[in-house]
């Protein structure tokens, strides 16, 4: 199975986190307070290399908090509302 980006179904698979630009940061750092700062989190996820893997992993295990792929739990939540939309738009 594969993920919307073509990648392998991640929803178990982290080989991908010793890659990652937030390797070895605080990560307090990508659970702000509700209403704190997002932008230092998302700027570590810029130019990360696995930024969609990452983000496929919240969305395959539901992750609600925290930055995630450079995607604040609100922007997940559209995701995963506009995916479910593509899908029953192809279903019907």
């Amino acid at each position: 199975m594969t993920s919307p980006y073509g990648h392998p179904d991640l929803s178990r698979d982290t080989s991908w986190t010793a890659r990652a630009n937030c390797l070895g940061v605080d990560p307090g750092l990508f659970f702000p307070e509700r209403g704190g700062d997002s932008e230092a989190p998302k700027r570590v996820c810029r130019g990360c290399t696995v930024r969609e893997e990452c983000l496929d992993y919240a969305l395959a295990n539901g992750e609600r908090f925290g930055i995630w792929g450079g995607c604040s739990e609100r922007e997940r939540r559209n995701i995963r509302r506009r995916r479910q939309l593509l899908i029953r738009e192809v279903t019907a």
